[in-house]
């Protein structure tokens, strides 16, 4: 089963793909990526217009800048981001294929799902995303906050980490927080957890088994 991952970055999203039964080919405008596998360095929604009929699966990530609220946007508040789930969600459902679409809380998604860090024993970090796909997606845990603090200072009492940023932690620290192991930190800070895209993406593979 061959599975594409858009805007793929360093390729969080790609290792649970990867994981879950799928090979993966990664498409990405930015060169130099510690991707782990095979990538094309090219605008994302050009490759979408060439066609998609080659992949099984298709993951987006597009990126998420115009909804996030997180203190890098807020500094920039007024900038022009580019706003690419519209696009990329015209490509995807033309392509008749199942796709997940992956963004940040308040991203325009449809009737998105939701997954945080506290529902995968091993991660250390909140880090909630919400996906859009056309199959039926379905989360059986819930947000554990409860008992959970992230560090917001070197010797605090913190368990979790925020990988965004100049918050506090080493880059083995957060990558571990994430399930992470191969990432420079600007990479991390924009990933996600390959345990999100796993979970999901075996949902994709019994969907596909089974329709």
């Amino acid at each position: 089963m061959l599975a594409l991952d858009l805007f793929c970055g360093a390729g969080g999203a790609s290792k649970g793909i990867v994981d879950a039964g799928y090979t993966v080919v990664g498409v990405d405008i930015s060169p130099g990526l510690n991707y782990p596998y095979s990538y094309f360095c090219e605008d994302a929604v050009e490759f979408m217009d060439m066609g998609l009929d080659d992949f099984d699966f298709i993951w987006a990530s597009p990126p998420c800048q115009a909804y996030s609220w997180s203190s890098a946007c807020r500094r920039n508040e007024g900038a022009d981001y580019q706003d690419l789930v519209e696009i990329t969600r015209h490509y995807l459902q033309k392509s008749g294929k199942p796709y997940i679409i992956e963004n940040v809380v308040g991203a325009p998604l449809i009737n998105p799902v939701k997954l945080c860090g506290t529902m995968f024993p091993g991660l250390k970090v909140f880090r909630h995303r919400l996906f859009e796909s056309n199959i039926p997606l379905i989360v059986e845990m819930e947000c554990a906050h409860e008992g959970h603090k992230a560090k917001e200072r070197r010797n605090d009492s913190g368990d979790y980490f925020i990988v965004a940023g100049n918050f506090v932690g080493t880059l083995a620290e957060r990558s571990g927080a994430m399930g992470i192991d191969w990432m420079n930190r600007q990479e991390l800070n924009q990933a996600i957890p390959p345990r999100y895209s796993e979970y999901l993406a075996r949902q994709v593979v019994k969907w596909t088994k089974e329709k």
